[in-house]
């Protein structure tokens, strides 16, 4: 019985990896081999055709099958992967005074702000190119694709605010049908032209590369977009685990995607002709009404997972203190990864939107699609010898073997990439540079605020000593719970509410939230409690980067064991910093600061944030220069 359970539960993750984590890279032949011969206009015959399904092939195997599936899943930061989790994983094992540190903090948040801008163009690209196929069936279509791609998308993201949990049964079967279907329409083109399997050797890459030379290399740029879907298979692999993505992949997409190909490419041997609609063109004219419908579910749900896993990574940001503290809703209670944050997807509502409005067509957002994953990849690429050198222990020379041929591919993709800025590239590009600002500034004006406070901040002897004698306050009944952002020192709420109110309260907490480096803290390393005296009890509480805080029940569940804290007696006391910008010098400049301000004042109060009930919060509010 466990053997059939355990089977089952196998099966379910292999399906659920499917649904969510292949759908980006599930739909790229919509467009991808189409765009290797129109982008460049390369001419379409038997050499270069052979040529582009070798690179395909070879890209395939060597980034996603060996790159990423045997490799880079194994880099896990404790079960979790994505570009900031990584980052946590190689910083959380560098001294906090190397010099390389920096470097690695760097590279996380230029890959984390360029998924952010790929994120934007994938549903555009994916729901254009699906709904394209009418244009088979009749030109008469032509003027609605448009106006369709738009009423699909904004519906999508209109009904974020109820989840997936509903919906998401349905995404591994229907994703599953949608690789058996490419797979069989894949089968009956080559089984028509079987000399096109001939592809499979690499001397026709490197014969195309001979044969075209400056062009081949542009149309690297094209060929990339068979891999775009690469990081999903990272950043989801928490939710499925490693294997059932292994297994999901070899078995299942990467046969389908295969096959596909290659059947494209026998078409385009028998019917150059055939290129505008190559991928609707394999059917014959009965199915693609079908197809058409297929694969706009199959957009829908690769959109779906791109979307959900923006909100994720948004979360993540927050906790590690990249992005300053947005409204997070929770949309499951049972997953904790299923949440919703409204201002992420209301902006990438509008930016996919206008994106679609401003390119027109998939072929010219295809011009736009690959600058920013590529580096997002490249980025990925170099973690992964670091991982190798500090986690997995291996000598340098073997992490050099193992990383060198895959930081050549990813150089040559990232490279070819950049010639597609003119031609819509620098979209993303100008959105990356957008978020790793707001993310960069966010976090060194936080650590501006932090030392500033510090520099101020009573020392905690000092405030004891001033608790005894004639002077010594009023104790009042109930516990005080002073949220601050140091365990060191005494909060500027705690001496604001002293000055003012002349009185103390009988329990005292002074507590910490602090974000660890890892995705999950264990329950028994959640709270750290060290009494103080006169009343006073410092506590920390941890949390990892993908858990949300909720620090009532924490207080309930945890802290009440060890001593009194009644929940209807407890209030919570919170500082709220109104930042004032100097004329003196500062380590920011003068625009970053303000930036900063405004950051700050639009920031989600903390008392919602940490879910704390509103009628027992008072804010104490302080002006900070920096």
């Amino acid at each position: 019985m466990t053997g059939e359970h355990t089977a089952g539960h196998g099966r379910h993750l292999l399906l659920g990896a499917l649904g969510v984590v292949f759908g980006d890279i599930g739909t790229s032949p919509l467009y991808a081999v189409r765009e290797c011969f129109l982008a460049q206009k390369l001419p379409i015959t038997h050499e270069n055709v052979l040529g582009i399904l070798s690179l395909i092939f070879w890209a395939l195997i060597l980034i996603i099958s060996v790159k990423y599936v045997a490799f880079i899943l194994r880099a896990d930061n404790r079960g979790e992967g994505g570009n900031l989790a990584l980052m946590a994983l190689v910083v959380g094992r560098t001294r906090k005074r190397a010099p390389i540190r920096p470097l690695f903090i760097f590279l996380g948040l230029v890959g984390t702000s360029l998924l952010f801008a790929d994120a934007m163009i994938t549903p555009a690209i994916s729901v254009l190119s699906a709904v394209e196929g009418l244009q088979v069936e009749s030109a008469l279509f032509h003027p609605l694709i448009i106006p369709l791609s738009l009423i699909i998308l904004v519906l999508l993201y209109f009904g974020q605010h109820f989840g997936t949990s509903r919906i998401g049964g349905i995404f591994g079967p229907v994703i599953l049908l949608w690789f058996v279907v490419l797979a069989v329409v894949g089968v009956q083109s080559i089984l028509q032209t079987p000399s096109v399997l001939r592809a499979i050797n690499p001397v026709h890459a490197m014969a195309f590369f001979f044969d075209n030379g400056w062009l081949a290399f542009m149309v690297m740029g094209s060929v990339f977009l068979v891999v775009t879907g690469g990081e999903a298979l990272y950043a989801d692999m928490g939710h499925f685990g490693r294997v059932p993505i292994q297994q999901a992949w070899t078995f299942v997409a990467l046969p389908g995607l295969l096959l596909n190909y290659f059947g494209q490419g026998a078409l385009l041997l028998r019917a150059p002709e055939a290129l505008d609609n190559l991928f609707y063109q394999t059917v014959p004219p009965w199915g693609v009404l079908p197809l058409v419908l297929l694969a706009t579910i199959a957009t829908i749900i690769a959109s779906q997972a791109t979307i959900s896993g923006t909100f994720s990574l948004a979360n993540t940001a927050i906790q590690l203190g990249y992005f300053p503290r947005l409204e997070v809703r929770q949309t499951s209670e049972k997953s904790i990864g299923q949440i919703y944050v409204p201002l992420v997807n209301w902006t990438f509502m509008l930016g996919t939107a206008a994106l679609v409005v401003g390119f027109h067509s998939s072929s010219n957002l295809a011009a736009a699609y690959g600058v920013a994953v590529s580096t997002t990849m490249l980025a990925t690429t170099m973690f992964l010898y670091f991982v190798a050198v500090r986690v997995w222990r291996w000598p340098q020379w073997r992490a050099v073997m193992l990383t060198a041929p895959f930081l050549c591919i990813d150089t040559t993709f990232f490279t070819s990439n950049l010639l597609k800025i003119p031609a819509g590239g620098w979209m993303p590009v100008v959105v990356g540079v957008l978020i790793y600002t707001l993310m960069d500034t966010w976090k060194k004006g936080r650590d501006i605020l932090f030392h500033k406070l510090a520099e101020e901040q009573l020392s905690l002897d000092v405030f004891l000593s001033s608790l005894e004698g004639a002077d010594a306050p009023v104790r009042v009944p109930g516990t005080a719970v002073f949220l601050t952002a140091r365990n060191t020192g005494v909060p500027r709420a705690l001496l604001h509410n002293l000055k003012h109110n002349k009185v103390l309260h009988e329990t005292v907490i002074l507590l910490t939230v602090d974000t660890e480096r890892i995705p999950y803290v264990p329950p028994e390393e959640r709270i750290e409690i060290e009494p103080v005296s006169g009343g006073l009890i410092r506590i920390t509480v941890n949390y990892g980067f993908h858990e949300r805080p909720d620090l009532p029940r924490v207080l309930e569940e945890t802290v009440s064991r060890h001593f009194r804290c009644d929940p209807m007696d407890t209030t919570f006391f919170l500082g709220r910093e109104n930042v004032l910008i100097s004329a003196g010098p500062s380590p920011l400049p003068l625009w970053r600061r303000q930036l900063f301000a405004v950051m700050t004042r639009n920031a989600l109060s903390a008392a919602r944030f940490f879910r704390l009930p509103p009628g027992r919060v008072v804010e104490v509010g302080y002006q900070v220069e920096i």
